[in-house]
């Protein structure tokens, strides 16, 4: 099972995360490319390091939106946002190269990632980006999303992810970040939750029940309280049951 995180979320001297301490922990780092946080020097830091360390480097596109870390939704036209997100790609893969690497997927961040989920437009928009850019690069996505059907429909790699630290709806879809009980808070409830996403298959919902959710990579959030203690638990625990956190690519 990967483990993924969202990494390089700062912007100058704001800093959000401790991504070294991640780094040693995840598989797969989500790296902002500089449109709702990033920066080149800091894209540069978290290239070397995850180049380093063996982890796999995958383009965290956003909205262009570092006022509102990209967690507000933007109604794109599609050529817009198709040729932001081939931007972004490729500022990151730049970096990547430098440390004899390069971009090995591409994750929508915030709200254009549960945009691309039930939007059509904006979903097609970053189909469109990796078919111009690099038709083998996967996305990772929710399962069953929009995003993920037009990607399979043009021959796209689709991983799908879940989140071991996010509560999910009965329909599948996260709470919203604007309701209190959008995170799950507790290190050790978001390493079980991380053992049955991998072992059954399944996401626990905000009224405690279970939903099938077919992932093959799992989201640590690395701006939320506690992330690193709450990823080492999550590594040990998976590991406990016999899953070798390894990387998707």
């Amino acid at each position: 099972m990967d483990l993924n995180a969202d990494l390089g979320e700062g912007f100058g001297s704001w800093r959000l995360g401790d991504d070294e301490a991640l780094l040693e922990l995840v598989t797969s780092a989500n790296v902002a490319c500089g449109f709702h946080a990033g920066d080149p020097s800091i894209m540069r830091r978290v290239c070397a390091a995850a180049a380093e360390r063996g982890v796999a480097l995958g383009a965290q596109v956003g909205y262009r939106d570092l006022a509102g870390f990209g967690r507000r939704h933007i109604a794109y036209d599609f050529a817009d946002l198709r040729d932001d997100v081939l931007y972004q790609l490729g500022a990151l893969d730049g970096f990547c190269r430098a440390y004899r690497t390069r971009v090995r997927y591409l994750k929508p961040h915030g709200a254009l990632y549960h945009a691309a989920a039930c939007d059509e437009t904006q979903a097609a928009a970053l189909v469109a980006a990796l078919d111009d850019y690099d038709r083998d690069l996967p996305v990772l996505c929710p399962p069953g999303s929009v995003l993920a059907q037009l990607a399979q429909g043009a021959g796209i790699r689709v991983v799908a992810e879940g989140f071991a630290d996010r509560n999910y709806l009965s329909n599948g879809r996260l709470v919203p970040r604007s309701a209190p009980d959008a995170l799950v808070a507790d290190p050790q409830v978001v390493a079980s939750r991380a053992v049955r996403m991998a072992t059954e298959r399944v996401a626990v919902t905000v009224d405690g029940s279970a939903i099938p959710c077919p992932v093959e990579s799992i989201c640590l959030h690395g701006d939320s309280p506690g992330a690193v203690a709450a990823a080492e638990l999550v590594r040990a625990a998976l590991i406990d049951a016999g899953i070798t956190p390894t990387a998707f690519t």
